[in-house]
């Protein structure tokens, strides 16, 4: 059953953090960036959590295993249990133990998380193309991943063994700025072989299917900071999201996404849990939130008014999204964004 086409951010008269059981939170650009918390998220998530929120993890970096992430976490000042951490390293490793036999052999092209993760299905890490693995699969390995580790991936999967990746982030946010993800690493072996992997991670459905079964989530709400994975994994899974703004997606990128790629809510940071979310409402004006109205022009987006910048995001996005329909806007927002400081 396809999805009604989401036309502007929805508005809500409870706080997130009680209108849903579980938040669903990436980690790199919403909880912390480079290792390091990000403004406002250590104390949001203790106030989410004291309120009765379930707070779960849900991250497509595969390097690291969920203890390791959940120590980290709590180092940070956020008390988290390994079983508090979904990693894409435990979707691939579900996805690949369900069409291959219990204990064969699999060739790991990235960090411990995905031999932790291979070794919790049964399965047997190995390091060869030539140690006859019945699959491949290739994880964010952080910096230290030598250019060898591709070559031997791509013997593998040329001579046909099934290729699987835990995700396909072209980037990842760090405390220096954004680098290479493993898609770009996947990208490599691609090039090599010609081959396809079966990716687990967000936006497609192993990952929500993996998220789900480990939170037992009834009402989850998806909170990330990218479009193509956070947000587009909610719509894939037909649950709610909020984007927030500490990561990679800027205001032009949220004004033109299209339908899969738009998020219920829209706030700054984590504090956005804490609160309800301001209602967007249309006029003969245009689309009006808080003290701004937006409207599409013929070649621009228009945007009148004063307030909160994020109300003017939000009215901004309604006119975006309304004029584009189904496809993606590409109207010139950039002078009502500049005005707005985003």
């Amino acid at each position: 059953m396809s999805q009604a086409v989401r036309t502007r951010p929805e508005g809500s008269g409870q706080p997130l953090s009680e209108a849903y059981d579980t938040a669903l939170l990436d980690l790199d650009g919403v909880v912390y960036a480079g290792g390091n918390a990000i403004v406002h998220a250590v104390d949001s998530l203790a106030v989410a959590r004291s309120g009765g929120m379930h707070l779960a993890y849900v991250t497509n970096n595969a390097l690291r295993t969920p203890d390791t992430v959940a120590g980290h976490l709590t180092e940070l000042g956020i008390p988290t249990g390994a079983d508090d951490v979904i990693t894409s390293a435990q979707a691939v490793a579900r996805l690949i133990s369900e069409q291959v036999p219990a204990g064969a052999r699999v060739l790991v092209i990235g960090g411990e998380g995905l031999r932790v993760a291979l070794r919790e299905r049964g399965l047997t890490p190995v390091e060869s193309a030539d140690d006859d693995p019945a699959a491949v699969v290739q994880g964010f390995g952080g910096p230290d991943l030598t250019w060898g580790r591709f070559a031997e991936a791509s013997y593998a999967v040329a001579r046909g063994v099934p290729w699987f990746a835990s995700n396909t982030d072209l980037t990842i946010p760090s405390g220096r700025g954004i680098a290479p993800g493993n898609g770009a690493a996947v990208e490599v072996v691609r090039i090599a072989t010609g081959a396809e992997p079966q990716v687990a991670g967000k936006p497609l459905p192993p990952m929500h299917k993996e998220t789900i079964l480990r939170t037992g989530a009834k009402r989850p709400l998806v909170v990330g900071d990218r479009l193509d994975t956070d947000i587009e994994g909610a719509f894939n899974g037909g649950v709610d999201s909020l984007l927030v703004l500490t990561g990679v997606t800027d205001g032009a990128q949220l004004l033109a996404a299209p339908p899969r790629h738009r998020p219920t809510f829209v706030d700054a940071d984590l504090r956005g849990l804490l609160t309800g979310q301001p209602e967007v409402t249309a006029d003969g004006a245009g689309f009006c939130c808080g003290g701004f109205t937006a409207t599409a022009g013929a070649d621009r987006l228009e945007l009148e008014g004063d307030g909160e910048p994020l109300d003017g995001l939000r009215a901004l996005c309604a006119a975006a999204w309304t004029a584009a329909g189904e496809g993606s806007c590409e109207l010139d927002g950039g002078k009502a964004l500049a005005r707005l400081g985003l």
